[in-house]
């Protein structure tokens, strides 16, 4: 999901995919029998389950995408929590992890849900499904009131659809910006970026020095720039900034047309074959992370705080990194809100069982969030300027008296309901013509709007 790494920091950066998450893989899809089966065998699978299980003894499916990921010291969810839950309730649970992509875990969630009666009992949830996927999940507000008043409001709004909480928050992730601490000291730099066109000085000097140094394959700046959700991430802090609009805003009207979003949307098409690499534009998530910390080929690298908080004790260049928020534009600094949610299935046999399983997972982590605020993260990097979300929640993080970096943004999963998948599809696919090329920016802007507003029926706005 978003805001997640994989297991291919360990790796060494190459075109492809760690042999880890290929097993993974495979063996979900050996389990469906084929690539587009749904999922009969697993829910075969659940059935059985239940049917071994003694009369008096429940056991819970959870279908959990971040069981995909070891990020070593990262403090999440484990077996070991969940027998803590078992030998605390009784009750048993079948752990499961979620397809790779974030598309394909939306995918997958969507067809055992379709499924029924045999539907798993909790889901790990984007922050983004909410809309698309609110129908088949229960209400938690009555079950979680006195707790909802401890959690991030920015983080609860995009769980809360037409005033259903669809999911509890879980993991929340906000985005930020990762950088070399001795190449800045070595280029004269004292500070990070603040502005993209800070950002793009310091990246042109940097490489520019590299590369004389030797380094002929060394870029100033990585992002993942490839057709999924991170780039619809990347793209919306980038209009954001320059005050382009949210995509869709809160009074359900469209703004991509416009002369700031094009704008932001040019100035990351200059950075293509300049100061990011070619291939930038076929970059993933994994791509970026490990061509800035595992390579070292990279001064900046646009990535999300959990990696930050839960590095890896192995990556080589974790003690020359640092860490701040998304640079800003003319109008704003913001870091786009992702993460994940526990929700619980509508079909769920045992609707009691599953609330008290996200009754325990929510309570442990807000227990595990307040002793790393007193704490920090072991062996973190240098700090500048965090995004608002983790001073708040990391207050010990941020240097005495210094102010967050930027704000938080949400991309427009709640507003835009069911059709948020159309509409990520399409932001995705115009943005990437721009930053390839195939498309001039205003003539993409004027077809996407046109689009969205056929995708939603929501009126064109103007900025």
């Amino acid at each position: 999901m978003s805001g997640s790494l994989n297991k291919s920091m360990r790796f060494k950066f190459s075109g492809s995919k760690p042999r880890v998450i290929d097993e993974i893989r495979f063996r979900w899809l050996r389990s469906f029998g084929l690539v587009g089966a749904t999922g009969f065998l697993l829910l075969a699978f659940i059935s059985c389950d239940h049917r071994r299980s003694a009369p008096e003894a429940v056991t819970l499916t959870f279908v959990d995408p971040e069981r995909l990921y070891d990020l070593g010291q990262r403090q999440l969810m484990t077996d070991t929590v969940l027998q803590e839950f078992t030998r605390e309730t009784g009750i048993r649970v079948n752990h499961l992890p979620a397809l790779e992509s974030n598309r394909d875990q939306l995918d997958l969630v969507r067809k055992l849900l379709n499924e029924g009666a045999a539907t798993p009992d909790v889901f790990g949830i984007d922050t983004i499904w909410s809309g698309i996927l609110s129908d088949h999940f229960i209400d938690l507000k009555p079950y979680f009131s006195s707790q909802l008043s401890l959690e991030d409001p920015e983080v609860l709004a995009d769980y809360l659809v037409q005033g259903k909480l669809v999911a509890m928050p879980y993991h929340p992730n906000v985005g930020v910006l990762y950088y070399r601490t001795d190449l800045l000291r070595r280029y004269g730099f004292k500070e990070p970026p603040r502005t993209w066109d800070e950002l793009e000085k310091m990246a042109v000097r940097i490489q520019s020095g590299e590369r004389v140094r030797g380094e002929k394959d060394f870029w100033g700046f990585v992002w993942p720039g490839a057709t999924g959700e991170g780039l619809i991430c990347n793209g919306l802090e980038w209009q954001v900034d320059e005050g382009g609009g949210r995509i869709i805003e809160a009074d359900k009207k469209v703004s991509v047309n416009n002369p700031n979003a094009i704008h932001a949307w040019e100035r990351a098409e200059h950075w293509v074959g300049w100061i990011s690499p070619p291939a930038v534009v076929s970059y993933e998530e994994w791509d970026a992370s490990n061509a800035f910390w595992v390579s070292g080929r990279a001064a900046f690298s646009r990535g999300w705080s959990d990696y930050f908080l839960n590095r890896p004790p192995d990556v080589p260049f974790r003690d020359q990194s640092g860490v701040t928020s998304v640079p800003g534009g003319k109008r704003a600094r913001v870091s786009t809100l992702g993460g994940s949610g526990l929700a619980v299935s509508r079909s769920s046999r045992h609707r009691a069982e599953a609330i008290k399983l996200v009754e325990f997972l929510t309570r442990r982590e807000t227990r595990l969030r307040a002793e790393r605020s007193l704490s920090g993260p072991p062996g973190r990097p240098e700090i500048h300027e965090l995004p608002a979300l983790l001073v708040k929640t990391y207050p010990r993080l941020a240097r005495s008296g210094e102010a967050p970096g930027g704000s938080i943004t949400v991309r427009p999963s709640a507003v835009a309901g069911p059709a948020y998948d159309d509409v990520s599809k399409a932001y995705i696919r115009a943005v990437h013509s721009v930053l390839t090329g195939k498309s001039k920016a205003p003539d993409a802007a004027a077809a996407l709007e046109k689009e969205l507003v056929r995708i939603t029926g929501f009126q064109a706005g103007s900025r």
